[in-house]
């Protein structure tokens, strides 16, 4: 569930913490949650909102003084499109477009080898139920040439630089 702690700098500045967790997808847009901010600091005459937290929104999107117009679309996308994305922001780039973390994502994997496997086969480059050459190749280092060919894997999930 993504949501964001929202307070003010003038409470801040005062010693205080006193603000509430948002949860993004009560709002339809930005323009809505800033509405719900200033509404929760109508204490303050002309609050400066300060977004002290975060949770399951990637990096880059939320700052201590701004929340990016590109959560929207993010809360749009399928569970397993932003777990692969929050996983690229966070290892490779947090600033890649969604588009372009998609279109890298190339599957999952247990580990770099595992992955070099599975393409292979995928690829029709080997029997995948043959016995022979399987036991005689040495994965690891089909695997290190692979993933020095612009694949990387982070948390199981394998990406190529296109």
């Amino acid at each position: 569930m993504a949501k964001v702690y929202v307070g003010t700098y003038a409470k801040y500045n005062a010693g205080s913490v006193e603000g509430a967790w948002l949860d993004l997808e009560d709002y339809a847009d930005k323009d809505e949650f800033l509405t719900a901010c200033h509404d929760l600091h109508k204490d303050e005459a002309d609050p400066e909102l300060m977004f002290q937290d975060h949770e399951d929104i990637p990096a880059g999107m939320v700052s201590e003084s701004h929340i990016s117009d590109e959560v929207w679309e993010w809360l749009e996308l399928s569970e397993h499109e932003r777990e692969v994305i929050m996983v690229y922001r966070e290892h490779e780039d947090e600033s890649a477009s969604f588009e372009y973390i998609l279109e890298a994502f190339q599957g999952t994997a247990r580990d770099e080898e595992d992955y070099a496997q599975q393409l292979a086969e995928d690829l029709g480059a080997i029997d995948e139920n043959a016995s022979w050459p399987n036991n005689c190749i040495d994965w690891e280092r089909a695997a290190r040439e692979l993933f020095m060919d612009g694949y990387s894997i982070h948390e199981g999930y394998v990406f190529r630089a296109h």
